[in-house]
């Protein structure tokens, strides 16, 4: 097995830079792929043209008539760029993307008059097997009828040579069965909820779309060393390995100059992205060696959420072209920073304007405030739920560590901010009097416009921070969906705006309050309650947790404890009230996310097994072997003297033995609690047991093997090792 190492060492370093073509401007070339405005002009009829504008406009049902004349319109436009195969496109609850082909290609019964075909009902609904993607008990497997239904506000696209039409996934109960349906109603509720309250500023806004701009981190490594570790191959991560001489520690990697091979995979993926419409702009080196990230242009969320989606199949597909495998994982390599998916989150209406930008005017700083403060009231009242929407088994590993936010959901907003917000709380309870109004847009919100996009410093210990015009949810894992933790951010932010509203209202009608007035009121109370979730110092310190502590916030720093928060009265409540899922939706949720932290530490406790026992203990016994003939060797020259001379090889004997015992037996009892735990009644218990009982053991038998990679001869060890990962390029 140690010459498979080998000559995947040979093949990475033998690659050459793959050639790529892309010579064509982006602009010329952007959203060629994609039933775009563009193309509906040209391949609709104005009747199925307007029908499309209105569903994503107004949200107005298309008719299955115009259904008809919009599918005929798609089909034209695919086959015309050699499309030959559609594909209902949505995301069902694994976390990944979902699609099976149909060929436009059909004929009569006798065989004869062979035909594309291609109607409304194929473009409007589809009916996979619901029991068989993960349903968290909604469907048995005699239950198996679900339905796709195409989301129109996403536009279809070609990729390969494949129509693929964004839909949404339900049971024939009608419960929402992936990450888009949930999302869409968070993204209602939020529009609706944040219009009314935009309305207090300009009667003109009609819409208010919530806008996202994700951040992509990733590793890079190259395909062949990749294939000789199983670990990686299974898990997407290293269970074990030494760590390499050399890290991340000089701080050369981090936007150093891009390698060539992977600056041409980059050029590759972004001609993929440009023709797809995903606006990518961004691209660099990150932290750690061979880990990089891509960033967009922001989009409407949605678009963004399902962009992203695309962009990690379209990833992993220009890496197979390239000789790479992309590593998505949020911890894959141990000692050198793990991978996030930022989220930067505003909310924008459609008379232009950014609600989370500070401007000029006092009645613009009012309104930014106004914004601004509730979504830092809704992340107080939400925090628990904020962090179940980022829990997963890879993120674990990553949150807390020292490169990424903590456990912790709090706030950072910056100094001048601070100051800000400390200011408007000192203003007295009822009416403004006309000094403290004047002295509150002249020192208070007067202060906003002097640093306008930079008016906060950058905290990246934060796992929720302001950066100057937006929030950047930075917990949120690189493997992720986007739509878990949108879907929760603007749920909870919906929630808060119809509240503060309500509130606001009842100053104006039962106070007699003129509207500034009831804004600032109840701003100011509002500040007053959320003091405990705004932390402006290093959120990786030890003395953190301990003050969070005190002011009451949770850290949950495990998958399963985290999770609780998704089933609570509060969570049941608030999803219900703003019509984003019912509580069986709610629940099932719990059930699929439990199962799946359940079944993936249980794969990578089974593959640590298989790879302790059965490449390192034999490779380290055959290395043992070599030492015990020469140390035989050593006694027949020496004779009784052999000892002497003999020490450190028998003292390696010795060692090696001690850490295959220590190997053997932490594996033998992890296997047992492996059983206890597949025999409990419950997915919650055998969660906790997986993630308590099951998972301690991975570091005690990584270490036996980690000290053994170190003792071992190079020239025998069949694992591809940190520095060949990392640093093969």
């Amino acid at each position: 097995m140690s010459t498979f190492r080998f000559h995947a060492l040979q093949k990475a370093t033998d690659r050459t830079p793959v050639a790529v073509d892309d010579s064509e401007r982006k602009s010329e070339i952007f959203g060629s792929n994609v039933f775009n405005d563009k193309s509906m002009r040209q391949f609709l009829t104005p009747e199925a043209y307007k029908a499309v504008k209105n569903a994503i406009e107004n949200g107005i049902k298309i008719d299955r008539k115009i259904a008809e004349y919009i599918a005929m319109g798609m089909k034209e436009w695919a086959l015309s760029k050699g499309v030959t195969h559609y594909t209902h496109w949505f995301q069902p609850l694994t976390g990944t993307t979902a699609e099976k082909h149909d060929a436009f290609f059909e004929t009569s019964m006798d065989g004869s008059d062979p035909v594309e075909k291609f109607g409304g009902s194929q473009l409007v609904q589809q009916e996979p097997d619901a029991s068989s993607f993960p349903n968290g008990g909604i469907r048995n497997t005699f239950e198996a009828r679900g339905y796709t239904a195409w989301d129109p506000t996403s536009p279809a696209f070609i990729f390969g040579t494949t129509l693929c039409i964004p839909t949404v996934f339900i049971s024939y109960t009608g419960e929402a069965l992936d990450n888009k349906t949930p999302l869409l109603r968070a993204l209602h509720a939020i529009d609706n909820a944040a219009t009314d309250v935009a309305k207090y500023f300009d009667k003109n806004v009609k819409k208010v779309t919530p806008t996202l701009g994700w951040e992509q981190e990733y590793f890079l490594v190259d395909a062949a060393l990749a294939n000789s570790r199983p670990d990686i191959l299974a898990t997407g991560r290293t269970l074990l390995g030494h760590t390499s001489a050399k890290g991340q520690q000089l701080e050369d990697h981090y936007f150093g100059s891009i390698p060539t091979r992977v600056l041409q995979y980059m050029r590759d993926l972004e001609k993929e992205c440009m023709l797809l419409g995903i606006p990518v702009k961004t691209r660099h080196n990150e932290v750690a060696p061979n880990q990089y990230e891509l960033a967009p242009i922001f989009e409407e969320t949605n678009l963004a959420v399902d962009h992203n989606s695309l962009l990690m199949d379209v990833m992993q597909k220009v890496a197979e072209r390239h000789h790479f495998k992309v590593l998505f994982h949020e911890k894959p390599f141990k000692g050198v920073n793990g991978s996030g998916k930022h989220n930067n989150w505003s909310l924008a209406t459609d008379t232009g304007i950014n609600l989370l930008s500070p401007s000029k005017t006092p009645m613009s700083n009012l309104q930014f405030l106004t914004f601004f403060i509730n979504t830092i009231k809704a992340v107080h009242d939400y925090e628990e739920l904020m962090r179940a929407s980022i829990a997963s088994a890879s993120n674990d590993h990553r949150l807390g560590a020292n490169e990424a936010p903590p456990a912790i959901i709090s706030v950072f907003i910056g100094q001048q901010l601070t100051n800000v917000l400390a200011e408007l709380e000192g203003v007295s309870s009822g009416k403004l009097s006309p000094e403290e109004k004047t002295d509150l847009k002249l020192n208070v919100v007067g202060k906003l416009p002097d640093v306008l996009l930079d008016n906060t410093d950058r905290n990246r210990t934060s796992p929720f921070a302001f950066t100057g015009n937006k929030f950047e949810f930075r917990a949120v894992g690189s493997t992720a969906n986007c739509a878990v933790s949108m879907t929760t951010l603007n749920t909870i932010v919906a929630k808060q705006l119809k509240d503060f509203k309500v509130e606001v209202d009842e100053l104006i009608e039962k106070k007699d309050m003129k509207k500034d007035d009831a804004i600032f009121n109840v701003l100011r109370e509002y500040i007053k309650q959320t003091k405990a979730i705004l932390f402006e110092g290093d959120g990786y310190s030890e003395a953190w947790e301990k003050e969070a502590k005190k002011r009451g916030l949770s850290n949950h720093k495990t998958t399963p404890k985290a999770l609780k928060a998704k089933v609570s009265k509060q969570a049941i409540a608030l999803f219900g009230e703003m019509g984003v899922m019912d509580h069986v939706e709610v629940e099932s949720r719990y059930e699929i996310e439990l199962e799946e932290y359940t079944k993936k530490i249980q794969i990578e406790g089974r593959v640590l097994g298989d790879i302790a026992r059965n490449h390192v203990i034999p490779t380290s016994i055959r290395y043992q072997n070599t030492l015990i003939e020469n140390v035989k060797g050593l006694k027949e020259i020496f004779g009784k003297d052999f000892e002497k001379v003999a020490k450190e090889q028998i003292g390696l004997i010795k060692e090696i033995s001690e850490h295959i015992e220590g190997i053997n037996s932490n594996v033998e009892a992890m296997t047992e609690e492996r059983k206890k735990a597949n025999a409990l009644n419950s997915s919650e218990k055998m969660a906790d047991a997986y993630c308590e009982k099951v998972k301690p053991y991975f570091d005690i038998i990584r270490s036996h093997c980690d000290k053994l990679e170190l003792l071992v001869d190079d020239e025998i060890w069949t694992l591809a090792k940190y520095r060949e990962l990392l640093f093969v390029r």
